[in-house]
């Protein structure tokens, strides 16, 4: 009796979730042709009572919840209780048994796997020509008016085999989900009675989440639901289910109309999941909100037993001074303020005899050394601006030729970013030019520099 009605219930309308109410009214009317049948009451208690003692801890055969917002409860059959069911139903004879689709399949994905793997680009490119050459010749065959079509055995195999897998697909989905919600259950107990660390109970609740997601299946379910998710796909999935079950063969089998929208079965499946998911994380928020909260009242109640402390002792002076201070006033050293410690630098004096030498050596390095004066160019644009407000760098060194190269259009910049008074524009440039020692004439492209007058302060 249970079986058969959680198998019309459940798994013949591909249906996740019915409602108390009306799966009791469904059970009703299965007990009452059972009783018709047998012409005796074989089944005594009513229907409410069966589905409470099926979905009992000690059965587990269906999952009795609220949904969001609803105060109906609902059930779902479990992922044990489906796979019973598929085990029940497969010791039946079946009709038909197709074995060629099922081969191909083997071969296809065979071949998915070793090209998947391939490593040598070689052999992958010779593998896509011989590919490429494949169809080139059944294009030249179609071309020539040869088509290769199915027979009606070929169709009716390969539509059973998709429609089998389609309704396994959903059994995945709840068994995906019952380690969602096992995972939910001890996380809930494991926070009623944790009394170690914060921390400590994150790690581990999150530790087993990703073991979950980081697992094959939870790997797979996501490539899968981020592939069904996709708009485009789930029109073309509509656009062939259409075409497939307006086939003649396939009409013959006489399915199931809702293989039409198993993709949104699968959507409504998916979503049940990602619930549950987006349960685990309301749970881990509430429970930190509720530390946070119980941390609170603590400190709250802290401070409250420090200030009634406090007014019991304000009008009781000490006896004996508690605390002394040498000067005036207190000296305060703030933690922030202390400097960086750099330790001593020690130096390392070997006790050995220095000899001396009679070899030559060059010291032209020590007379080649380079000294710009920059009071003489501090005096240059002081000129400068005698007779104007601003004066570019490019018409400064045109008035004023630079004769010591780069050392002193190095000191006119120094000049313009920390002495005296200028604007520098990046978005524009200039050039500035001058001869060196050698008569060659040198050139460097800088941002525009202007000099300008110190503006006079306002009285």
């Amino acid at each position: 009796m249970i079986a058969s009605f959680l198998h019309r219930s459940f798994i013949t309308p591909n249906i996740r979730t019915i409602s108390r109410q009306e799966l009791a009214s469904q059970l009703d009317d299965h007990l009452f042709h059972l009783h018709e049948a047998a012409g005796e009451t074989l089944f005594p208690k009513n229907a409410g009572s069966y589905l409470d003692d099926w979905a009992s801890d000690e059965r587990g055969w269906l999952r009795k919840y609220y949904p969001p917002g609803q105060d109906d409860p609902h059930y779902d059959l479990t992922s044990p209780a489906e796979l019973a069911l598929d085990w029940l139903q497969g010791l039946g004879q079946r009709t038909f048994i197709g074995t060629e689709s099922r081969l191909m399949t083997v071969f296809g994905l065979l071949k998915q796997i070793s090209e998947g793997t391939e490593l040598s680009p070689r052999v992958r490119i010779a593998e896509l020509q011989k590919r490429k050459a494949d169809i080139d010749a059944e294009i030249a065959r179609i071309q020539q008016g040869r088509l290769d079509l199915m027979d009606p055995t070929q169709i009716r195999e390969r539509f059973l085999q998709m429609a089998g897998t389609a309704r396994e697909l959903l059994a995945d989905f709840r068994a995906l989900d019952q380690n969602f919600r096992t995972l939910d259950r001890g996380m809930r107990e494991r926070i009623a009675t944790w009394e170690g660390s914060k921390g400590e109970l994150l790690h581990d609740i999150f530790g087993k989440r990703d073991l979950i997601e980081d697992s094959d299946e939870g790997k797979s379910f996501r490539a899968f639901w981020d592939l069904l998710m996709s708009s485009s796909r789930q029109d073309e999935l509509s656009a062939l289910l259409e075409k497939v079950m307006a086939l003649e063969p396939v009409r013959q089998l006489e399915p199931d109309n809702r293989l039409r929208r198993i993709h949104y079965d699968w959507l409504e499946a998916g979503e049940v999941t990602q619930r549950t998911v987006a349960r685990l994380s309301e749970q881990l928020r509430r429970y930190l909100d509720d530390q946070a909260w119980l941390e609170n009242r603590r400190i709250m109640q802290l401070i409250r037993d420090v200030e009634k402390q406090a007014l019991s002792l304000r009008d009781r002076n000490p006896e004996t001074g508690f605390a002394k201070i040498d000067a005036l006033g207190p000296g305060i050293e703030l933690p922030m303020e202390r400097l960086l410690y750099n330790p001593p630098f020690k130096a390392s004096i070997l006790p050995v005899a220095v000899e001396e030498s009679d070899a030559p050596l060059a010291a032209d390095a020590l007379f080649e050394q380079v000294y710009v004066d920059q009071a003489r160019l501090e005096s240059n644009i002081r000129r400068a601006l005698q007779t104007r407000s601003q004066v570019s760098l490019s018409v400064l060194a045109a008035e004023f030729p630079i004769t010591q190269g780069l050392a002193e259009l190095a000191t006119y910049l120094k000049l313009a970013t920390q002495e005296l008074d200028s604007m520098i524009d990046d978005e524009r440039v200039e050039q500035v030019h001058w001869t060196d020692a050698e008569g060659r004439v040198r050139q460097a492209t800088i941002p525009l520099i202007l000099f300008t007058l110190k503006a006079p302060p306002q009285e």
